[in-house]
């Protein structure tokens, strides 16, 4: 599970990427209105040729053939899954994801294609894990976090009292395209009961079960992967 505390810690002091404003590990540039994207606009998604997509990669040299197998792994779950092919970029491709690490940089990503490099932030120190390379990947491809879309309020409650002032921004609502899809507490894109609390109370509660779990997931959903799916138009999943 992604450490929200990284998270946290991501809104980062001197960052070397210019004109970066973070909001938990949503990156948007200074110049971009944040609440009127819902990844449907024109160019935010990552082009098709033919049956995939093809969307160029690099994986910064600093991270040791373990963490590049992580990274690897988590793209290789996209290959088995959609129609989605991460492809080593080649010199003559300008828009691609840059996978780097830096001291206190936290785990972050941009949501959907922002053309030329565009970086994926995997902080070495807690966010190298399967389930944050593809929660990081899910926002590149344009998706949001489960608990902002727009019909989030007939599933949970957003307890704004109980959130640290400066990451209420975090939890208001997006108007996503949920792609005929239901809401999903196992998405690994939801946050979970705690993240980012200012007192140690729940910043999210279910409505319809107090107990359930959520926030906690491994592995994209089945929904994660019909949504990809979806969005992408992908008539035929996985490898050929």
């Amino acid at each position: 599970p992604m450490d929200m505390q990284l998270l946290t810690d991501a809104l980062v002091r001197n960052n070397p990427k210019e004109n970066l404003v973070l909001h938990g590990d949503v990156a948007v540039t200074n110049t971009f209105f944040k609440n009127a994207d819902p990844c449907t606009a024109r160019g935010c998604k990552w082009p098709k040729s033919g049956r995939y997509v093809n969307v160029p990669y690099q994986i910064s040299s600093e991270f040791s053939q373990q963490e590049k197998n992580i990274i690897l792994r988590g793209m290789q779950s996209f290959h088995q899954t959609t129609c989605i092919r991460f492809v080593p970029k080649r010199s003559d491709q300008r828009d691609y994801i840059h996978f780097f690490s830096q001291r206190n940089g936290g785990c972050w990503s941009y949501i959907g294609r922002q053309r030329g490099q565009q970086y994926i932030s995997l902080e070495r120190r807690g966010c190298v894990h399967h389930s944050t390379v593809q929660h990081e990947i899910l926002h590149a491809l344009g998706f949001h976090h489960e608990q902002v879309r727009s019909d989030r309020d007939r599933y949970v409650r957003i307890l704004f009292n109980n959130i640290q002032q400066r990451q209420r921004g975090n939890f208001k609502k997006v108007q996503t395209n949920n792609l005929v899809t239901p809401y999903d507490f196992t998405s690994v894109m939801h946050y979970g009961k705690y993240d980012f609390t200012s007192n140690g109370q729940p910043t999210i509660e279910a409505k319809s079960n107090p107990n359930q779990q959520f926030g906690n997931a491994r592995q994209m959903s089945a929904n994660d992967i019909t949504r990809v799916n979806r969005l992408y138009e992908c008539s035929k999943k996985g490898n050929v």
